[in-house]
């Protein structure tokens, strides 16, 4: 059966030994055309429709308490930190003095805004996501960032994320964050992923500011689908934009974001070993399970097919000339034993 309980006509090409007679639940995914992943299910906690989306939590043999939206992995027990920590952390220890302001753009499960609260010096943490029922959902089943809907430094917006942050004074925020759904065709999301978003983001950062957005698949083969032309785009905008990458485990890929800066920095993203170690120490509170001084070095170490991608990138993506580009996706597809 599909994700939505509809007949698969895919599964008369599935193995023998893989075909719903004779096999437990599994959850199918096409990763890109000509390759599929199967994992098992252990436990459903929440299959549902809200508003907005499909959202469905449960437990997979390979990768632990799994989110999935519209039948695509968001985000896995196993794993989960290795994203997050890469997404928030970089930009908040290049911060000169210390972010106090934040606003994150989706996230509904929470996990970035627990890495944002981790640093002392944040003053205000927004949350703006469209879908309460994936934050409810989440909520109840990831008790991990349960300490986040206690803090009284975060704040929870059920909305557009777009026109909250076009709504906000300029000059509001230290940090923005778009940690949104990937920019698919026909998707909630691709408009933000735009030279004209990335315009009013700028706006909005107060001196010294840095954006950061996730960026899709970015390993050798598929990084040109989002990420380079995530890059390209803005640089249109911004002064100097970095973009970096990390293997994620339960993605099967390299993934990839882009940050970019209010005010130029001397280095980009470089920082030596020792004084990244120095400043997690003074700047977070606990320990990071991934991220510390060695393993930062290689996020912006970029291979040179992806430099030489990122150079010659020429795409930008704009409302006005309708120029977009997606990432591929065939969703999930789930089988049942009778």
């Amino acid at each position: 059966l599909r994700h939505d309980g509809r007949a698969d006509p895919r599964d008369r090409e599935v193995a023998p030994e893989l075909r719903p007679s004779v096999m437990s639940k599994l959850i199918e995914e096409e990763l890109e055309p000509g390759f599929r992943a199967l994992y098992k299910i252990e436990k459903v906690l929440h299959s549902g429709q809200s508003q907005f989306q499909t959202v469905d939590i449960v437990d997979l043999a390979p990768f632990g308490r799994t989110l999935l939206i519209d039948g695509m992995i968001q985000s896995c027990q196993i794993d989960e930190f290795v994203y997050h920590e890469c997404l928030v952390h970089p930009a908040m220890l290049l911060h000169a003095t210390g972010v106090k302001t934040v606003y994150i753009g989706g996230g509904g499960e929470c996990s970035t805004a627990r890495e944002v609260l981790r640093h002392a010096s944040v003053t205000k943490c927004t949350m703006v996501d469209i879908d309460a029922e994936v934050v409810n959902f989440c909520k109840m089943h990831l008790p991990e960032n349960a300490g986040v809907h206690t803090d009284p430094r975060f704040e929870l917006v059920i909305d557009d994320a777009k026109g909250q942050l076009e709504g906000a004074p300029d000059g509001s925020y230290d940090l923005i964050i778009m940690d949104l759904d990937d920019p698919l065709e026909g998707g909630p999301c691709y408009q933000l992923y735009t030279k004209e978003f990335y315009e009013t983001c700028l706006k909005k950062l107060a001196p010294g500011g840095i954006f950061l957005t996730q960026s899709g698949q970015a390993g050798l083969k598929l990084h040109t689908s989002v990420f380079t032309p995530i890059n390209a785009t803005l640089k249109t905008v911004f002064k100097q934009v970095v973009g970096y990458t990390q293997a994620v485990y339960s993605f099967c890929d390299e993934w990839g974001w882009n940050m970019a800066f209010a005010t130029p920095r001397e280095g980009g993203m470089a920082i030596p070993v020792a004084e990244v170690d120095a400043l997690i120490k003074a700047r977070i509170t606990g320990e990071l399970k991934f991220l510390d001084g060695e393993s930062y070095q290689g996020l912006p170490a970029l291979s040179k097919v992806h430099r030489a991608n990122l150079a010659k990138e020429t795409r930008v993506m704009s409302v006005a000339t309708g120029t977009f580009s997606f990432m591929h996706s065939q969703g999930l597809c789930v089988a049942e034993s009778k």
